[in-house]
């Protein structure tokens, strides 16, 4: 008599704490759904971001490398040609920071000072490969300019003490083999064009390793880093863009131009300057939303959508041979990075630009 109602009493209990387990669970796992749901939107939204930015990368890229060379072919000063791409763009984003399009960078003298030497080393590199397309033709200047990650590796060795496995130096062979052939082959090979593109490759790995150590501990965003860079290589290659060639110069190649060209020359100077400052500005965007690893590959592809773009625009005449160079320079980011730590690699692709 004493035992049934207490089973009456309890069973209720447990029945009610099983129902309420289950509702609990039920509930949890309803709303842990659309949790799921928004971080796969999320991460496509991510990725079409990013392809969005390669797209538009590359295409401004394209288009800068072609009004280069136009202008190039009619103008060639190729000091004056780089002054103007880098007067440009700091002066557009000047404006922008004036006008508040843009944040303006919190900078202090310490970041200048670490921004000098990365500052001289872009000068040179981008004076270098504007010299190389004034004198050869664009596919073959992004070829041996291609070359950069081996350069990249035999710095990082021989100045900077690092270490890579056996397979990082046995994947710059077929590197340096696809510049060699295409040096070999090039049917209007220039020694000024091949020599400065090669200074171009190792003035940007000088650049990148700068850059790496100037921007450690700092909250200034890629936009603007290159925005203080391209102000920065401005002032110091003025000066030098006058003394090589000088306003007389200028003066007389800019009549010949014009009344070769008509006025469809300036249009030519005022895009690939305006270009240039874009095509470098999407790309430092784009490396707040990837790795190193990624970035040199588009930037590789990249290339290779510059070399063929420039052999049909231009109608370079090319030997069957360079169908065996494009394969060997596509391989270079893909059979270095995955050899070398991240680290390491961060050193030398983080700001891969030209």
């Amino acid at each position: 008599m004493y035992t049934e109602p207490h089973s009456n009493i309890t069973f209720p209990c447990i029945k009610t704490q099983k129902e309420s387990l289950i509702t609990c669970k039920a509930y949890e796992a309803d709303r842990s759904q659309p949790i799921e749901a928004e971080g796969a939107k999320s991460e496509v939204a991510r990725k079409v971001k990013i392809g969005i930015y390669f797209a538009t990368w590359w295409a401004l890229n394209v288009v800068f490398n072609i009004y280069n060379k136009k202008v190039l072919n009619a103008f060639p000063y190729p000091w004056l040609t780089s002054t103007l791409s880098l007067a440009c763009g700091s002066l557009i984003m000047l404006v922008s920071w004036a006008t508040r399009i843009a944040e303006a960078p919190k900078t202090d003298f310490e970041f200048w000072k670490t921004l000098l030497p990365v500052a001289v080393a872009h000068t040179i590199g981008h004076v270098a490969a504007t010299v190389s397309m004034s004198k050869v033709a664009v596919s073959f200047t992004h070829i041996i300019k291609s070359g950069e990650p081996a350069f990249s590796v035999l710095v990082s060795r021989l100045l900077l003490g690092e270490t890579f496995p056996a397979g990082v130096y046995m994947s710059l062979i077929p590197i340096i083999g696809g510049c060699a052939l295409a040096a070999v082959t090039e049917l209007n090979f220039n020694m000024i064009g091949f020599m400065g593109a090669m200074i171009s490759n190792l003035a940007f790995v000088f650049r990148n390793i700068f850059s790496k150590r100037g921007m450690k501990g700092k909250s200034v965003s890629g936009m603007n880093y290159y925005a203080c860079l391209s102000i920065l290589s401005l002032l110091i290659l003025t000066p030098f863009a006058i003394a090589v060639e000088g306003p007389q110069m200028w003066a007389a190649g800019w009549q010949t131009a014009v009344s070769q060209i008509g006025p469809h020359f300036v249009w030519w100077v005022a895009a690939q300057s305006v270009f240039y400052h874009l095509y470098n500005q999407v790309s430092y965007m784009s490396l707040d939303e990837i790795s190193p690893l990624t970035f040199s590959i588009g930037n590789t592809m990249k290339r290779i959508s510059v070399i063929v773009s420039s052999i049909i625009i231009f109608h370079t005449p090319v030997q069957p041979s360079m169908l065996l160079e494009l394969p060997l320079q596509s391989s270079e980011p893909s059979c270095i990075p995955r050899q070398s730590s991240d680290d390491a690699w961060s050193r030398q692709l983080r700001f891969i630009m030209m």
